[in-house]
């Protein structure tokens, strides 16, 4: 880097400004610890864009302004993304694309303020798009490790990370290897279709998978729309919704209704829900679909109650029945359909593959994306052990299925969505999920290519108490997940990870998920994924 350039500071936020006014002061506040370690370090620091009063924030908002702030920023210059918030990553793509100075993504390390969520998704856009950048994160933006690397980066332009957890995956020959090659061999030749309702949700360009290297797995995209979505739902009938949602408080669900549409959940609202719910069983029956995303966040969101209760239901195989409008015939009968939250293809074509794939081993296939939203050590009693590791928070808006959860749908809550996201209200699928082996994963595109990386995981049962305090820090109303990631240290998952989702799938035992990882690894690696395993346990 050149002498003590003037480094310029960008905060890219959310395109709802509800969202943006709420974050305002917690994002100052964490630029302003940022600043000071760079004055500390001798640097001038300018903030490329300001408060705006008519938007009542000071956040980049928009593609258009994102284009608007990048061309009073000097191309050689040094940046700093820097996220205490969720942001929509298109916003800063066309100007980081082009930019030629050395780029910076720094993150909080909070649950309540998920920056690092937002910053996994910015780094895994850049990863895909070929943009070089280095990236750190902080509690307090004092500590030793932080500033070590920001000093790095302030010298010569980059800082990397160690990843010792990752290995390539190796061409093995055990039964569950063999199995997988099998199977991924007979999912190809059967071919799949992908429903997408809409693509690029929040602006995640490394959730769109590109077709050329989408199709040689065997799976193709439906492209539908949103607005098809919606028309469908008003050819359900009310007497549909009804009896999906007296199917559910039989199971014994519990819906969090009131009265008031704009701060609590109603039943009209969880009626709507299961109406879309329905919707969409008939939409992927009639377009061939075996798994669907819906995006939600875009136009569905004014129209619409949120698209999460929906998400969970779709991913149990135990549901409310969907009947077609005019045979009467029961759609996907004893199976889900596989739902990939905002329309993450990567997530989509991952648990497709887990979803057969486990059936084909006689595992539980239920399977879902979680935010890696954040994370702490504990200490303390695990159900009837003690245990001292750094138990993650794996969270999400509620797709996650019954199935995952302690006491299924008993053990389930469906509560009002956030205001400030979700300004129609909706219900989630909220619940505990239960202890367990699990085999995580990610597909992602570099260089033009699709990876994946795969481990083993742990989810671990917590006092309730812990699990409130953890529930309280981050986003309450969604379903929680407790996981130890075994031989990964917080800052390797952080160096590696390539997006802010990450898949989970439970197995019957810890020699099952050994099993199940051996399978799923040999069968992405037989559909042209390059394929890597992360932690200490080698299957």
């Amino acid at each position: 880097m050149k002498k003590n350039p003037t480094i310029y500071l960008l905060a890219n936020g959310d395109l709802r400004a509800s969202a943006n006014q709420k974050c305002e002061s917690a994002q100052l506040a964490m630029e302003g610890l940022l600043c000071d370690a760079l004055r500390r370090e001798g640097r001038k620091v300018r903030r490329a864009h300001g408060f705006r009063p008519e938007v009542g924030h000071s956040f980049i908002d928009s593609q258009k302004y994102g284009m608007e702030v990048f061309r009073k920023i000097p191309n050689e210059a040094p940046l700093i993304v820097a996220e205490a918030v969720w942001q929509y990553s298109h916003h800063l793509l066309p100007g980081l694309l082009t930019h030629r100075g050395p780029i910076l993504t720094v993150a909080n390390w909070s649950g309540t303020w998920p920056g690092l969520v937002g910053m996994l998704n910015l780094n895994g856009s850049l990863l895909k798009a070929g943009v070089r950048f280095s990236t750190l994160w902080s509690e307090e933006f004092t500590d030793a490790k932080f500033l070590k690397g920001l000093r790095t980066w302030l010298r010569v332009g980059k800082v990397s990370h160690p990843t010792p957890h990752v290995r390539k995956l190796g061409k093995a020959s055990s039964r569950d290897a063999i199995l997988g090659r099998r199977f991924a061999q007979e999912f190809r030749r059967r071919k799949s279709i992908m429903g997408v309702f809409d693509e690029g949700c929040m602006g995640m360009y490394n959730a769109i998978i590109p077709d050329e290297i989408l199709h040689p797995t065997g799976v193709f995209k439906e492209r539908m729309s949103q607005s098809s979505l919606y028309a469908a739902m008003l050819t359900v009938k009310a007497s549909e919704a009804s009896d999906a949602l007296r199917w559910l408080v039989s199971k014994g669900l519990t819906f969090d209704w009131g009265k008031d549409e704009k701060t609590e959940l109603t039943r009209q609202q969880t009626l709507t829900q299961l109406k879309m719910y329905i919707a969409a069983v008939r939409l992927a029956d009639e377009f061939g679909c075996a798994t669907i995303g819906i995006q939600y966040q875009q136009g569905l969101k004014d129209l619409a109650p949120a698209s999460d209760l929906v998400e969970g239901l779709l991913n149990n195989r135990e549901r409310p029945p969907v009947f077609h409008a005019q045979s009467g015939q029961e759609l996907f009968k004893g199976d889900a359909l596989p739902h990939f939250n905002e329309v993450d293809e990567c997530a989509g074509l991952d648990g497709l593959i887990t979803y057969e794939l486990w059936k084909e081993l006689g595992y539980d296939p239920e399977n879902t994306l979680h935010d890696l939203r954040w994370g702490r050590q504990y200490k303390g009693k695990s159900g009837r052990r003690m245990i001292d590791e750094y138990v993650w928070v794996f969270l999400i808006s509620g797709a996650a299925p019954a199935k995952h959860f302690i006491g299924g749908y008993k053990g389930a809550r469906s509560e009002r969505q956030p205001s400030m996201y979700f300004r129609l209200g909706g219900g989630t699928l909220k619940g505990i999920s239960k202890p367990g082996w699990i085999v995580w994963s990610r597909i992602y595109v570099m260089n033009g290519k699709l990876h994946a990386d795969l481990g083993l995981g742990e989810v671990v049962e917590l006092p309730q108490a812990e699990t409130d305090e953890r529930w309280k820090l981050t986003t309450s109303q969604w379903p929680i997940m407790h996981v130890v990631l075994p031989g990964i240290s917080r800052d390797e998952m952080m160096a590696r990870h390539p997006s802010n989702h990450i898949q989970v799938v439970y197995a019957p035992s810890h020699e099952a998920a050994r099993r199940g990882l051996a399978a799923k690894a040999a069968a992405f690696a037989e559909l042209g994924l390059n394929v890597s395993l992360c932690g200490k346990s080698k299957s």
